[in-house]
């Protein structure tokens, strides 16, 4: 390995190619989710080897600490060791995102850094874009650190950067679907014209998914069904989180350009005979 390649492949492990979301940064580009698993055990087991420092929690279908006597998730993913992210999963209206995000507010202390989704249909589970939209803008004016949910629009993407939010996060295809990537330049154009972390959320199916993503230059990727849902979550925790290592190590390394014809490895010009 070369001094140029051995000290780019360090600084993926470290600091000098971290993730910065909300003034912190994280080593790992893979966000995991808590929930589909059999028990708290498996999914502890599960997120401790994707290696994930941002666990994103359903406040409506995970209990941390808001029902007592009840299994705590804390329990088994510590907010010391692990940044915390609620979300507003299960929630249809402006009211009930708001009151799930100031819930989570209230039982973390003061934690500000919210995962926003807001949905519009139970069967596709589309988020309703003009309701998250007016959600969004409340939740960054009380002071929230929102991380949005979205469809793969880039005006829509523009447009929840523009009013304050701290990244942006379209759908690959619908939620637990397993679909992958539906719509790669949708995404690539939200991430050419971002200036905040962008990361695809929902569609993931397996680990060449979340290398796709990361080629395409995300900023990371968030998933859940994809790794409760298999048959071996733990491996396929560790499947995921080398996936999306191999996809941001490809994005840094630049591939080479699609082309018609062969391009022999080998070339005849130059030979000496």
């Amino acid at each position: 390995m070369s001094t140029t390649a051995a000290g780019l492949s360090a600084a993926i492990d470290r600091d000098d190619d971290a993730l910065s979301i909300a003034g912190r940064t994280y080593r790992s580009r893979l966000l995991v989710g808590t929930g589909k698993y059999r028990d708290l055990n498996e999914t502890q087991a599960a997120i401790q080897a994707s290696g994930a420092e941002i666990v994103t929690v359903a406040l409506r279908r995970t209990n941390i600490g808001q029902n007592p006597g009840e299994p705590n998730l804390l329990d088994v993913i510590s907010p010391d060791k692990y940044t915390l992210l609620p979300n507003t999963a299960g929630c249809y209206t402006v009211e009930d995102a708001l009151r799930t995000c100031r819930l989570a507010r209230e039982l973390l202390d003061g934690h500000t850094l919210v995962k926003l989704e807001v949905l519009g249909d139970e069967k596709t589970l589309f988020p309703d874009i003009p309701a998250t939209l007016q959600a969004a803008q409340v939740l960054v004016d009380e002071g929230f650190d929102v991380m949005v949910y979205t469809n793969d629009d880039p005006i829509i993407a523009r447009r929840f950067e523009e009013m304050g939010c701290v990244a942006v996060m379209p759908l690959a295809a619908p939620i637990g679907s397993g679909l992958g990537i539906r719509n790669p330049y949708n995404i690539l154009t939200i991430v050419e014209n971002a200036n905040v972390p962008i990361l695809v959320d929902a569609g993931v199916g397996t680990a060449s998914d979340a290398a796709i993503a990361m080629e395409l230059g995300c900023d990371g990727v968030l998933m859940n069904t994809a790794i409760a849902g298999a048959r071996d979550p733990v491996l396929m925790a560790s499947a995921m989180r080398k996936g999306v290592k191999a996809g941001r190590e490809a994005f840094l390394a630049g591939r080479i350009p699609r082309k018609r014809f062969a391009s022999a490895s080998s070339p005849v010009d130059g030979t000496f005979f």
